[in-house]
């Protein structure tokens, strides 16, 4: 666990920079789930999503499927890279997520971005976080996708309409790149990132103990910040 630059503020704050095509951010969101189920004051913790794109250049879909980009991307065989995802759906599979890779499309991510930072606006960012995550990974949906865009955010609550106004228009595009000049700033260069406070950080899919215990870390300096005032 690393230090970054704030001060503390209640309810205790944790920003999640991810991207819905990260296989492990929906790995890490199933673990910080856990975490935070065992977190003796999750009841004062504020979650917020932030959007970061492992790939800003993406085309709006790839004619490439998920093997033939990673043997592009690590210099690797495809069936090195199949047997590399095979590895990482067992992992989701412990964590009761089923990870269907034969059939995920390979698109850009930034409408998804801006449909999860409407979603915010309206209290629904982890719904829209946790829904976009099963369509690419579980459903094989194309998450650039506008018609399945919409789809995707009446699922979780959200007006058709407004979805569509939103996809239609360059709405909640700097709210994404707020986001990801924010990631810039504090030197993130892969997700999950867990921002706690700002002032600790936890990189990458770590386990549920791992994560608990920065919870708790911070929650002691917090209290130990608080008495010494």
């Amino acid at each position: 666990m690393s230090s970054l630059t704030s001060s503390n503020a209640a309810p205790l704050t944790i920003e999640i920079w991810s991207d819905v095509l990260c296989p492990f951010c929906y790995i890490g969101k199933r673990e910080f789930e856990q975490a935070l189920s065992r977190f003796e004051h999750r009841d004062q913790v504020r979650i917020e999503w932030k959007s970061f794109e492992l790939d800003p250049n993406a085309p709006v879909r790839s004619e490439e499927d998920t093997y033939t980009m990673l043997a592009r991307k690590y210099g690797m065989t495809r069936a090195d890279a199949q047997a590399r995802s095979a590895g990482v759906a067992d992992r989701a599979r412990t964590l009761g997520l089923q990870f269907n890779m034969d059939k995920a499309v390979i698109a850009n991510s930034f409408d998804a971005h801006r449909l999860i930072q409407l979603a915010k606006a309206q209290g629904l960012g982890d719904a829209a976080e946790e829904r976009l995550f099963n369509a690419y990974f579980t459903d094989g949906v194309c998450i650039s996708d506008h018609a399945e865009l919409v789809k995707l955010g009446v699922e979780i609550g959200l007006d058709a309409s407004a979805v569509s106004a939103m996809l239609t228009s360059d709405s909640y595009s700097e709210a994404v790149r707020t986001d990801e000049y924010e990631a810039q700033q504090f030197g993130i260069r892969g997700v999950p990132f867990f921002a706690i406070d700002r002032k600790f950080a936890v990189s990458g899919a770590q386990s549920a103990d791992h994560l608990l215990g920065a919870l708790q870390h911070a929650w002691r300096e917090r209290s130990t910040a608080e008495v010494s005032k």
